[in-house]
């Protein structure tokens, strides 16, 4: 029988912030600069989820740095102006945290890029933990960022729930042992995100609330 759900591991980009926009263009302007004629908006959105040393060392294995550090340079620049909140994340949030629910983001991104992303949105207070790119040796779908969530949320695996708009988010979250939720709002479209079996299909942020409610007073 399954526990109660204590703990939530979320996803930030594509998830709980809209940033899909700003990732396409930052890409396609990268790319376009590089790779002239190569990669357009399609091929693009594979490139959502994975950490930017994933995706660059698959297209060019000699010059990652070189173009992650571009792609940062960028992407700060038009961040504000690209990005948008999902519909009721920031009151499904604190709701949830009022609910004593332990919370952390477990990203691919780095931690300064997420805790500006999560004062925009005015919850940089919510969470418990935050796991960046810069605090694990192996990113999503590795299961360590999930694994050194719970351990600092002091969260037992088998209350935990992996939520995220991407396969490394459902795949990291099976490989550490937790429950898993897809949201249908992923840009890659809601078949795809189930084609990776998730536990639970989001279609609002606010469905959490309905998961997380058993021993609620």
């Amino acid at each position: 029988m399954n526990k109660d759900i204590t703990a939530l591991l979320f996803d930030f980009d594509g998830t709980l912030l809209d940033t899909n926009e700003l990732i396409i263009q930052t890409f396609l302007s990268v790319l376009g600069e590089h790779f002239p004629g190569e990669y357009g908006r399609e091929d693009v959105l594979h490139f959502i989820g994975p950490s930017l040393e994933q995706t660059f060392t698959e297209i060019a294995p000699g010059r990652v740095n070189e173009l992650s550090d571009q792609y940062r340079r960028l992407n700060r620049t038009l961040h504000d102006e690209l990005v948008s909140e999902y519909d009721g994340v920031a009151e499904t949030l604190r709701t949830l945290k009022s609910r004593g629910l332990k919370m952390a983001i477990v990203s691919t991104k780095r931690e300064e890029t997420i805790l500006h992303g999560l004062k925009l949105m005015g919850v940089h207070d919510v969470f418990d933990v935050l796991v960046a790119l810069d605090h694990v040796q192996n990113p999503k779908p590795h299961p360590e960022p999930l694994e050194l969530a719970l351990r600092l949320l002091e969260a037992d695996q088998q209350e935990a729930l992996m939520i995220g708009d991407n396969s490394h988010d459902i795949e990291g979250g099976k490989n550490a042992g937790v429950r898993t939720a897809g949201v249908a709002w992923t840009a890659k479209g809601e078949e795809f995100l189930a084609s990776f079996e998730p536990d639970f299909m989001l279609q609002h942020i606010s469905d959490l609330l309905e998961l997380t409610k058993v021993g609620i007073k």
